[in-house]
């Protein structure tokens, strides 16, 4: 068996440089590249109970209800509570377009995962969906890319907590001092504009609080030198929290997030209910103040608020009947966010005008503003559990795609022990922890946010590509559920073409205008997308999967080019990793497939 220590770059070099091969060996080296791990092997795999090697299995207890409520608590969180101020400040009451947008862009997606997850019911979500589409150099990509959205999302909801957490117990009275609850990032950049503030004359009492606490934070953090000690303690505490208690078993995991969701659901319900009594229609006008423009700043906000459905789908071999409940559990997750998404934003946008949410805690400030003190600090509570709940689902969720690749063999044996009393991925979980809770001590939220967006959506297209290739398999093993089939042969392109007419109608110069470095995201999909609709005419494409990928990717195409070369630079790392070990250690490898 082998492990990191057994590489040695000299006796692989011939992989990576294919000119000192024949032809018929570069051929070889490229088809090993895409070999596909084939949906009768995997299920086998799962079956044979290969979990770890040493005869210990996950334990299944999740049925549908609990599937939706972990569907539920990852979603619903920081989203609804923080992010949904910003993307209502920047595109009015209007953005709940965009929220329903999301949710159908979401919904195909939801619905080729679900396909999946029933064709399919192994740990590995996306990154084993892509090994039985694609292939394996795919499944690493899409495998890594999902390490990078989890470690990614965790840090910012727990960076999101530990701002709930603070202002909680700062109404309460007590006082973390401020240089443990924010990043040196975060912190210095207060201290410049309060600085630059007081050197215009300007009097510190006035000034406002929340840059306060991060000029106080610098001024008063303990320091060697030059480099001052400033760290947020309570995004590592509730990191260190949730890994426990994901790490001691599945039912505890199960009860926890059941009661979270219990409680922030009735909280947002509350919400709505009170809230709708405030409602002011006149804030309502103009609906979309500052245009489509204004409403597709939100892209970020809003996706990221919807990640987390699809992360149940890496609990499949801990479901009592998976092929049956997972696809459940997604759907409905997906409905009941989407809902309550429109009612919150109707309500908030409702009782004050849309230019004042754009704070970190729109839901408290708004029953602030209309002196229901005592609504205000129970969403305030109501948001630490939720945002914990979104915390726990990712916790529980990363650890099971690493193990996923590890019994692949494309990461060490390690990764996929299973604790012999919990029956968790034992070493998976607790390096998860890690690299959560690390980062998190330093990172700043606006830097991960976007991050995690793209990661998402890009494991989404894969999903529905992947739907398309599996559609076009004759030997398709039966599936209890499977996304409705509708011929796009025609509807895509003609769609397409009237598109692209109605574009040109209202702005003549959007394709010149461009041409710009910046808009290179957006370049990249129009590109795409008219080759996708020639494939489509050839090969009779079903039209769900191609909305959800066209969709997807174009909320893709929304990000900036900084975070794509960002996430391109991430998956380039992938690659190397891949071929210094995966590639060679690859269990398709050894078995000379």
């Amino acid at each position: 068996m082998h492990n990191w220590a057994d590489f040695e770059f000299s006796d692989n070099i011939s992989y990576f440089y294919p000119h000192h091969k024949t032809k018929n060996e570069t051929r070889c080296y490229m088809a090993n590249l895409f070999r596909k791990k084939s949906i009768q092997t995997i299920l086998a795999d799962s079956a044979a109970g290969m979990e770890d090697g040493h005869g210990f299995g996950l334990k299944k207890v999740l049925g549908v209800k609990d599937l939706t409520l972990l569907g539920v608590a990852a979603v619903i969180g920081a989203g609804i509570f923080s992010s949904i101020g910003k993307a209502a400040y920047d595109g009015g009451p209007g953005v709940v377009y965009l929220y329903i947008f999301t949710a159908i862009a979401c919904g195909f997606a939801a619905l080729c995962y679900a396909e999946f997850a029933s064709t399919v019911p192994v740990s590995g979500s996306a990154y084993t969906y892509s090994y039985v589409a694609f292939g394996e150099l795919f499944a690493w990509i899409i495998g890594w890319d999902l390490l990078m959205e989890y470690a990614i999302g965790n840090i910012a909801v727990a960076i999101s907590w530990s701002d709930y957490f603070t202002n909680l117990v700062g109404k309460a009275g007590l006082h973390i001092p401020d240089w443990l609850t924010m990043d040196y990032v975060t912190a210095h950049a207060g201290f410049e504009k309060v600085n630059a503030a007081l050197g215009t004359g300007a009097n510190i009492s006035s000034m406002d609080v929340v840059e306060l606490s991060k000029y106080y934070a610098w001024t008063n953090a303990p320091s060697i030198g030059p480099l001052r000690f400033i760290i947020d303690l309570p995004a590592m505490a509730i990191v260190a929290l949730i890994t426990y208690i994901v790490y001691v078993g599945i039912r505890e995991s199960r009860t926890a997030s059941n009661i979270m969701v219990g409680i922030k659901l009735a909280i947002i319900l509350l919400v709505v209910l009170i809230g709708a009594f405030y409602v002011n229609t006149d804030n309502w006008s103009p609906f979309t103040p500052n245009g489509i423009g204004g409403i597709l700043k939100g892209v970020s906000a809003v996706f990221f608020a919807y990640i987390g459905f699809d992360a149940i789908s890496t609990t499949a071999e801990e479901c009592k009947d998976p092929q049956r409940d997972l696809p459940r559990g997604m759907i409905y997750a997906l409905i009941i966010c989407t809902v309550l998404y429109v009612a919150v934003s109707l309500v908030l946008t409702g009782m004050v005008h849309y230019s004042r949410l754009n704070v970190g805690d729109p839901l408290a400030m708004v029953f602030d503003a209309v002196d229901m003190k005592f609504v205000s600090a129970i969403v305030a509570g109501s948001a630490i559990i939720a945002t914990a709940s979104v915390l726990l689902v990712f916790q529980l969720g990363q650890p099971r795609i690493w193990m996923s690749m590890s019994r692949d063999g494309l990461l060490p044996k390690v990764f996929s022990r299973i604790h012999p009393k919990y029956g968790t991925p034992s070493f998976s979980t607790i390096l998860t922890g890690f690299v959560v809770a690390v980062p998190a001590l330093f990172l700043n939220l606006d830097v991960v946010l976007a991050l995690t967006s793209i990661g998402t959506l890009f494991a989404f297209v894969l999903v529905c590509g992947g739907i398309l290739v599996l559609q076009q398999n004759p030997d398709r093993p039966k599936s209890k559920f499977r996304v409705p089939y509708i011929n796009g042969q025609w509807i895509f392109p003609i769609g397409l073409v009237a598109a692209i007419v109605a574009i040109l109608y209202n702005y003549p110069t959007y394709f010149h205008d461009l041409l710009t470095w910046e808009n290179f995201p957006m370049i990249v999909f129009w590109v795409v997308i008219p080759v996708l609709a020639f494939y489509t005419i050839r090969r009779k494409f079903s039209l769900i999967p191609i909305l959800g990928l066209v969709s997807c990717f174009y909320l893709m195409a929304q990000e900036s080019h900084t975070n794509w070369f960002r996430f391109i630079i991430w998956l380039v790392l992938g690659l190397v990793v891949y071929f210094l070990y995966g590639f060679t250690h690859s269990k398709l490898a050894k078995e000379g497939k």
